[in-house]
């Protein structure tokens, strides 16, 4: 394995909760994908929850070194997280044109937040390349 690329994203749980509140569902619909939905809204304050995906894929983004342009689509990343609770991302779409266009073949997320404020890491991964020892 190799790292190709890494990204982190802060945002203010404020900022996503008044988006939310000006666009309503459009705006969860624009953002996530229906499992992220599912997954946000088991919370009885999602708010943090839809930060956090937020950030994670602000995070991808700079990972891909794309930003918003071209055909990139919220919804071409999926965060899910495993049973253990670790989130795992889908790229698809734009992103995952790019991605395999970069040599990455994972990316790997963490996500933190709090009332206030959610972060989120995000590396790319590549195949292993010869004998570097990563």
């Amino acid at each position: 394995m190799t790292i190709v690329a890494q990204g982190i994203d802060l945002v203010e749980c404020e900022r996503i909760q008044g988006i939310w509140q000006r666009h309503g569902d459009r705006f969860l619909d624009r953002l996530l994908t229906p499992a992220e939905a599912r997954y946000v809204h088991q919370y009885r304050n999602a708010v943090p929850s839809v930060a956090g995906r937020f950030a994670a894929k602000e995070a991808i983004l700079k990972v891909l070194g794309t930003g918003w342009r071209g055909k990139i689509a919220w919804r071409d990343m999926e965060i899910l997280n495993n049973r253990a609770g670790q989130p795992q991302v889908t790229l698809t779409g734009e992103c995952g044109r790019v991605a395999a266009g970069l040599g990455i073949v994972r990316i790997l997320v963490s996500i933190t937040h709090t009332e206030n404020y959610a972060a989120a890491t995000a590396i790319g991964i590549g195949e292993k390349e010869g004998g570097d020892g990563l």
